[in-house]
């Protein structure tokens, strides 16, 4: 999951937008880039491959380039952005986070209507160009990026560095978010409030879904008002966002700490303390020993000197290499204990089971774990919040083909919490992972802990339930 950030100023920006786009996920992302545009020289950017490197140290280099007042980058999941548009609308920069599962249809269409393209992403059509050549079919931006929510299956939110500012469109269902920040003499946009805080930016405005806005340096306009009708993605708060962030004034430290506490205050293992699995399960755990009336222990840590957030690779194999070797567990607090680990999610397993595997061996007694959401049974349709291609990337979808075969018909009764088909799936990831007891997240208290209606939040990838198709329209 990838993010963005951009600043209109009535200073020089460069310093703003590389460490506003530094603050952004950098989980599994593939590129980086940031652009500026000076009124006097133009347009300057710079696009960096970041899978075996930091954004960081690609980018320090560059900065005396990024001349202008306006600038925009991006951290990308797949895809060499911004790019650069010259078009009847103007001269543009575009970055986005998207997932379109339409894209080999909407580019054999653009082709048949004699549009050329001209990127590509690692031999692949380029996401961010099919929404570029959507836009410029419009008359005006507006009409531009409404065509792209019409147009795509999937998700699509952006940044539009123009001649004449920002232009920052939500995608059409809220999915992911966008947020604007504002301090004397400049405007800024993020995927991530916490860009904003240590740039002396103050949150002032949510991006609605569908809404369009445009930033100048004096203050915001809005170009679409927003859809009725949200869904965006829970995921936001139980995995890949950073614990300083807020989504829909929703902070994510906090919704850990209830969700934690909610698992707490209700379950009756006797455990001697509760831990976290760093970083995302770590929120959880407090709140955790605070409802289960236990101490909390660090009986796992993260080594960050040369492993910090901002470095994961995007291929697997090295992304559960490098995942086993930041998280160093605590000998000394774990020889005897009853210990509890309280981590954001079960994709895979191959973590999970690796970490179980190296607790039990250093000595402790029991290992319990608490998962801070429902099992994943649906892979996911809206965002790139995995690695996952199909749902047998999926531990439980695996489980539940080996009960019942190639195509089960009775997927919705092991999204049920506590019907026999969930207490059999989840038994069996226990007993698969040596685990002494495993229990997951009611999509209760999940929806409860993050404090928005039910209606409003995305647990497809829970329940199948998401309110509205791919295709459904929103007005």
């Amino acid at each position: 999951m990838g993010g963005f950030f951009g600043t209109v100023s009535k200073t020089q920006c460069s310093t703003d937008v590389f460490y506003g786009t530094d603050y952004n996920s950098h989980l599994g992302t593939k590129r980086g880039g940031i652009a500026t545009y000076c009124k006097d020289t133009g347009f300057h950017r710079s696009i960096h491959n970041l899978e075996n490197s930091y954004f960081r140290t690609k980018f320090e280099g560059d900065l005396p380039k990024f001349v202008g007042n306006a600038g925009i980058g991006i951290i990308s999941d797949t895809d060499a952005q911004p790019l650069l548009m010259n078009s009847h609308l103007g001269r543009f920069a575009i970055v986005t986070v998207a997932k379109i599962n339409n894209i080999e249809e909407l580019t054999e269409h653009l082709l048949e209507e004699g549009l050329t393209m001209s990127e590509f992403s690692s031999g692949k059509i380029n996401p961010t160009e099919i929404i570029g050549l959507l836009i410029v079919k419009g008359k005006n931006f507006v009409e531009g990026i409404e065509n792209v929510f019409k147009k795509i299956k999937g998700s699509c939110s952006m940044l539009l560095l123009t001649e004449d500012g920002i232009i920052a469109a939500r995608d059409s269902w809220g999915r992911t978010p966008i947020v604007v920040g504002q301090r004397d003499g400049a405007m800024a946009v993020s995927s991530e409030s916490t860009s904003f805080p240590n740039l002396g930016f103050e949150t002032v405005k949510y991006i609605g879904p569908g809404e369009i806005v445009r930033l100048r340096a004096d203050g915001m306009e809005q170009l679409r008002k927003p859809n009725p009708r949200m869904q965006i993605c829970s995921f936001l708060w139980v995995y890949y966002g950073f614990p300083t962030s807020c989504y829909e004034g929703r902070n994510v430290e906090d919704v850990r700490n209830k969700c934690g506490f909610a698992m707490g205050k209700k379950d009756d293992t006797e455990v001697d303390c509760a831990c976290g699995i760093p970083d995302s399960g770590v929120g959880m755990a407090v709140g955790y020993a605070e409802g289960h009336n236990v101490p909390y222990s660090r009986a796992i840590n993260k080594y960050t000197p040369t492993w910090p957030r901002s470095f994961m690779p995007s291929n697997q194999s090295m992304r559960e290499l490098v995942a086993k070797m930041k998280l160093i567990p605590n000998k000394d607090i774990l020889k005897g204990k009853r210990v509890l680990f309280c981590d954001d999610s079960i994709v895979r397993g191959t973590q999970l089971r690796d970490n179980t595997a190296v607790l039990t061996e250093l000595g402790a007694k029991e290992v319990h774990m608490r998962i801070a959401c429902p099992p994943l049974i649906h892979a996911c349709q809206f965002v790139n919040f995995s690695a996952s291609k199909n749902e047998y990337d999926l531990i439980t979808r695996r489980i539940i083909r080996d009960f019942e075969g190639e195509n089960p018909t009775n997927i919705e009764a092991y999204s049920t919490t506590d019907s026999p088909e969930y207490k059999r799936m989840v038994e069996e990831i226990a007993r698969r992972f040596n685990l002494t007891s495993l229990k997951f997240s009611t999509i209760e208290d999940l929806v409860e802990s993050i404090g928005l209606p039910k209606c409003q939040i995305c647990t497809h990838c829970f329940d199948g339930s998401s309110a509205f198709t791919l295709t459904e329209e929103n007005k």
